[in-house]
């Protein structure tokens, strides 16, 4: 490998926890920033373009979620693929692993582009969306997915720093994308008055801005990870690797994109008042699950890279430290979330009613969201060894499964058919799955020591 540069992480050697502290904190930071795209949206809309447009807008986000999951998901595969080959210093296959991902990452950008232009509107019928909201959501969808190229571009490049142990550059280059979009979301609705079509066009121009970005930074690298553009292709030996992992990631995440379009399904059925707040309140959320979410991928790359280089002395390790700090993180800003609710929800809206359901909505999911965390960070320490079928099928049983029983059973109940009982599944959920992972997690590493010590038996 060249002479490693201040950018990148060496994750085989040394403590773990400062390592793992530096590598998340900015990705945290960016995490959050990227989650700001949608979020200043959300205020802007609620504040300057009235309730209707604040619940178009807020009740698209887990169709969202749901058709660009898969993708996602293929991403997490490049990260695993690329962490595992820098890990063992494979200079050849991390170059295709990179010109392979970013191919993959144009070619699923225009599949969802296609797919979000022609579906919208029946997808949103099928959610049970409310008339009077339903042309504004279309509107916003249709020029929202106009952006999945350098959506995908940049989630997929970001990817690949990650491998590296780079966090730093897709932070500073979401700083400015997000403040470009937040200078457009004012000028568009307040100044033009474009409404949700102005919050969805300045999402877009920031999306091309920070993957524009992404894309020059790893076109201006040195050593594997350089992209070179006329050598963008397929590699068919690392195109089962990243798909090995990253489908079931992305069948993962599509399966948990599923039960949340079911749930909100069922929200959108208590009118304007609930949807509205709990599009607020799922907006505030956001900015915790992101912050746990940062712990997840640190345990992805770090698993993947140590056990790329053998190190599996480490894995344990790091498994046990990803998981102190998420359980950490989410306990502190889940809480301060809940008792600072009423003021952060007054930043999306004046009205008290919606107000009311969204703390309804924080009470029950806040609170207790360090479970969501714990839970993800045990699917990336599963994903880094390799597993990644073992996660999709429990979270296919202990999210989507229990969710939908619960939904098509306790709240078809009378006594129980209220928006507290819709809440109340999400932590049965989280706390159900995150045993099974342990439980998958243990059982796989004691295999694994048991190979190990097979090899190294003599003759």
């Amino acid at each position: 490998m060249n002479r490693r540069k201040s950018y990148e992480m060496n994750m085989c050697e040394g403590t773990i926890l400062p390592k793992m502290l530096k590598f998340t904190v900015p990705l945290m930071l960016s995490s959050i920033l990227q989650l700001l795209f949608n979020a200043a949206d959300v205020v802007v809309v609620g504040n300057f373009a009235g309730d209707d447009a604040l619940a178009a807008v807020g009740c698209t986000g887990s169709l969202i979620n749901l058709l660009i999951n898969l993708f996602i998901g293929l991403s997490v595969g490049a990260n695993v693929m690329a962490a595992r080959h820098y890990g063992a210093k494979q200079e050849d296959e991390l170059k295709k692993s990179v010109h392979t991902s970013m191919l993959l990452a144009i070619f699923g950008g225009f599949l969802l582009n296609a797919v979000g232009l022609l579906w919208t509107e029946d997808i949103l019928r099928l959610m049970n969306t409310p008339e009077s909201v339903l042309p504004l959501a279309a509107l916003y969808l249709r020029i929202y997915f106009i952006g999945m190229v350098p959506n995908m571009l940049y989630n997929f490049g970001s990817a690949i720093l990650r491998a590296i142990g780079d966090t730093r550059r897709p932070m500073y280059f979401l700083t400015l994308a997000g403040i470009v979009n937040v200078i457009l979301n004012l000028l568009f609705v307040i100044r033009f008055e474009m409404g949700v079509a102005g919050v969805a066009i300045a999402t877009v121009i920031s999306q091309c801005i920070s993957a524009t970005l992404i894309v020059l930074c790893l076109i201006k690298e040195k050593g594997a990870i350089r992209l070179i553009p006329k050598e963008l292709k397929i590699d068919k030996k690392e195109l089962i690797g990243i798909l090995r992992i990253g489908l079931p990631a992305g069948m993962q995440g599509c399966i948990f994109s599923l039960s949340n379009v079911i749930i909100q399904k069922s929200i959108n059925g208590f009118g304007n008042i609930e949807v509205s707040g709990s599009s607020a309140a799922s907006n505030l959320e956001g900015f915790v699950y992101v912050s746990m979410n940062a712990f997840h991928q640190a345990t992805l790359s770090f698993m993947s890279q140590n056990f790329g280089a053998g190190r599996y002395d480490r894995l344990k390790k790091i498994a046990v430290c990803g998981l102190l700090c998420v359980t950490v993180t989410g306990l502190v800003l889940g809480n301060l979330e809940v008792f600072f609710g009423r003021s952060l929800l007054g930043i999306y809206t004046s009205s008290e009613e919606v107000i009311d359901a969204g703390i309804r909505r924080m009470t029950y999911i806040c609170t207790v969201y360090f479970l969501c965390g714990v839970m993800d960070v045990m699917v990336g320490a599963l994903r880094g060894i390799g597993h990644s079928f073992v996660p999709m099928v429990v979270s296919l049983c202990g999210v989507c499964g229990i969710r939908l029983v619960w939904i098509f059973t306790v709240f078809e109940m009378e006594q129980y058919h209220q928006i507290q009982t819709v809440y109340i599944s999400y932590p049965i959920s989280w706390f159900v799955t995150f045993v099974i992972h342990l439980t998958s997690y243990i059982i796989i590493s004691k295999k694994l020591r048991s190979r190990l010590l097979l090899t190294k038996r003599p003759g």
